[in-house]
């Protein structure tokens, strides 16, 4: 035995030596415990492991018998030595080979020794006709798991055809089932006048091995040459409530966010994929992204939701997030925006976006970080608290704005301040996240300011609106999106009723508590948020109680510097 197998039956009889000690706390009584040191502890038990590991080591060494008449050469020889001249020893050898137990041992030796441990297929029928098609008899052993293949009526011979095999499931790991090949029989019972699910049913009632009788497709299967595929999930899945999936029980669950392994994509209607990381090979059918695309592009008038309501008030740190009201006739904008309306914005229909692995460098810059949330969750107090934790590494942009400067205001302290006529070529030129004209001055948040934090190699926490969040998508600011979602409306009014929120349109404007209209439009633009933006959104934190929240964000903002994250696969490959 070698130095590592002998420590491992050390350290199996250690952990029985150990075991009754380790189970102390949670025996009741004296005697229990007597019965589990008495039994852990017994030189029998420690002779049954020192057996098994023997027979174990013995196992792996692929022993052969010497051979296969031990009983037979036994009995000759006790014939042989009645012949001798009697001696001790012969008279105790001639006793022990008649002892039953011996005789019975040599017997099942033999036994053992005589038989063939390799599988042994099914003899090929005898109702075969001569006339009839090339024959594949495939036997497989049937466990808890499904098959892992599909079946269909032919639409022209009427035949049961294998329609698609999963991968990584029982017949495709046999290698002995494909696409294509056609079902007479399975346990003997002929299939040709049978519905697939008749078939199905029988399989499902099988026990043990199933038999299938087989017609082999003419058609050569290519070898798959798919690298490994990572999709990450943008919608809710459940396969059991799609009507179109031509197999429920073959379907695979999922939720918005999942990420997936692609398995395959032959089929152009139904992808088979599996959960990344998960440890069991079989992948499941999933609507591929055409197919999810079209179909619910016809449904997409019905999707498209009330746009957010603008508020009337002014939110704390209105001097970054610029949310203006609707009834002070202002234009409030993102780039590109413009050339794009906002019931096109409202159709876009997310399935899957493909994803890969990243995390961030030392000697990169950061990725930037863009919150989002209602007016009035304390997106902009998180943000506060944030930025006083660590000022070195913590920044925020600095907009622009053509009013004039006030006395006690500084040229890029507060605002940078230029003219209308440069901030509306700045405009045109896209140079602007988002912008907007209050009181006939325009705001804005300009690309160049979120560049100028993450060259200071600061994260920038960058506070927009949610149709913004997909235009800074790009494989130079990477972004992560925080969704600063409000609790329920009874915990609003429980933890909000001593705060207050800037309701006026004047910068110097006051504060006043919160409101009931306030909380009810608060729930209802999150609600419209998050149905119809939350496939951007990379974390959801829900701010109920402030120093909660506070470090959860703290904690998401420490792993997003050293986790792995998956990410656009465009972002790596631009």
């Amino acid at each position: 035995m070698s130095a590592s197998e002998y420590g491992y039956v050390i350290g199996l009889y250690e952990l029985l030596a150990a075991l009754p000690a380790q189970l102390q706390p949670h025996v009741d009584s004296q005697e229990d415990l007597t019965f589990l040191w008495d039994m852990f502890g017994g030189k029998s038990l420690h002779s049954l492991v020192k057996i098994h590991e023997k027979l174990h080591y013995y196992e792996k060494q692929s022993p052969a018998p010497v051979l296969h008449s031990a009983a037979a050469l036994a009995d000759d020889l006790a014939e042989e030595l009645q012949t001798k001249p009697g001696s001790g020893e012969i008279r105790e050898l001639l006793e022990l080979l008649s002892k039953p137990n011996v005789k019975a041992l040599l017997s099942v030796h033999d036994t053992v020794a005589q038989k063939n441990y390799d599988p042994v297929l099914p003899p090929m029928p005898d109702d075969i006709d001569d006339d009839e098609d090339s024959v594949k008899i495939i036997r497989l052993v049937k466990n808890r798991e499904p098959l892992g293949a599909t079946i269909k009526k032919d639409e022209h011979t009427g035949g049961i055809v294998v329609a698609r095999i999963m991968r990584g499931g029982a017949a495709d790991r046999s290698g002995l089932i494909h696409v294509g090949d056609e079902l007479r029989e399975v346990n003997g019972i002929p299939v040709e006048d049978k519905r697939p699910e008749e078939i199905i049913q029988i399989l499902a009632q099988s026990q043990g091995a199933i038999t299938f009788k087989i017609i082999p497709s003419i058609k050569e299967e290519t070898p798959s040459k798919e690298g490994k595929v990572f999709i990450k999930a943008l919608f809710d899945y459940d396969p059991t409530e799609d009507r179109a999936i031509p197999c429920r029980e073959a379907g695979l669950s999922f939720k918005k966010g999942d990420i997936l392994q692609i398995m395959s994509q032959e089929d152009a209607t139904w992808w088979q994929a599996k959960h990344e990381g998960d440890a069991n090979p079989r992948a499941g059918l999933i609507p591929s992204k055409h197919f999810q695309e079209r179909r619910l592009a016809v449904r997409r008038p019905a999707m498209l939701v009330q746009p957010l309501k603008a508020s009337n008030r002014k939110s704390p740190g209105f001097r970054r997030s610029f949310r203006l009201s609707r009834k002070d006739k202002k234009t409030n904008k993102s780039m590109y925006e413009c050339k794009k309306s906002d019931q096109y914005d409202a159709a876009d229909v997310p399935t899957y976006e493909e994803v890969t692995p990243y995390r961030r460098q030392t000697n990169e810059k950061y990725r930037l970080v863009v919150l989002v949330g209602p007016v009035g969750v304390g997106l902009n107090e998180l943000k506060r608290k944030l930025l006083i934790s660590d000022t070195q590494h913590y920044g925020v942009t600095v907009p622009h704005t053509t009013r004039a400067r006030r006395s006690q205001e500084s040229d890029g302290v507060e605002y940078i301040f230029i003219s209308k006529h440069l901030f509306e070529t700045d405009v045109q030129n896209n140079k602007f996240i988002e912008y907007g004209e209050y009181k006939n001055n325009y705001y804005g948040t300009s690309i160049d300011s979120v560049r100028s934090v993450l060259a200071r190699n600061k994260v920038c926490l960058l506070d927009v609106q949610p149709h913004t969040v997909k235009h800074l998508r790009t494989l130079e600011f990477k972004p992560f999106v925080i969704f600063i979602k409000p609790p329920s409306i009874e915990r609003l009014r429980e933890t909000r009723k001593n705060a207050k929120i800037i309701s006026s349109k004047d910068d110097q404007g006051a504060a006043k508590p919160f409101t009931e209209e306030d909380f009810q439009e608060m729930i209802q633009s999150a609600q419209i948020m998050e149905n119809q933006y939350g496939h951007l959104f990379d974390k959801t934190i829900v701010n109920d109680d402030l120093t909660v929240a506070f470090h959860e964000l703290k904690t998401t903002f420490d792993r997003l510097e050293t986790d792995t994250h998956w990410v656009p696969v465009s972002w790596l490959h631009s």
